[in-house]
């Protein structure tokens, strides 16, 4: 619990130092890492239960998207300002980081799978990103 806990509180703090680089306006700090904090929750919880990355990372970035609109049209701004911190904490910088080291050190099989892993988040999150912004774009066009 005590892990969860400090990952939890990790994902807030990367959210925020995050929205700060990019000059996100201070009214707009607080949601954008809560935002970021409560994505790394639901990866968390829904990996636990199905024990997929891929899955997880999709579930969290189709959440995240989703949150970021309903935060958007709430606070009267755009939805990049809450998208960008809200899917921070799921960007897959480790496996990335150890699949370079692991590829420049000539181990090409630990960093192939590190690799696979790297794609694999990249590739669910960018499908649920698309996922919710389709399905946006499709509700607007009815009306």
């Amino acid at each position: 619990m005590k892990e969860i806990l400090i990952q939890l509180v990790t994902a807030f703090l990367g959210s925020l130092g995050f929205s700060l680089l990019f000059n996100l306006h201070r009214r707009h700090l607080l949601f954008a890492s809560l935002s970021g904090m409560i994505t790394w929750g639901l990866y968390l919880l829904i990996h636990s239960f199905l024990k997929s990355p891929f899955l997880a990372n999709l579930f969290a970035s189709v959440f995240a998207v989703t949150l970021a609109e309903v935060l958007a049209h709430w606070r009267k701004c755009p939805a990049t300002l809450f998208v960008i911190p809200a899917i921070i904490p799921l960007v897959p910088g480790s496996s990335l980081y150890y699949a370079m080291s692991y590829a420049v050190a000539h181990d090409l099989e630990t960093a192939n799978r590190y690799g696979h892993q790297t794609v694999v988040a990249a590739l669910a999150i960018a499908a649920g990103i698309s996922f919710v912004t389709a399905c946006r774009e499709l509700h607007t066009a009815r009306k």
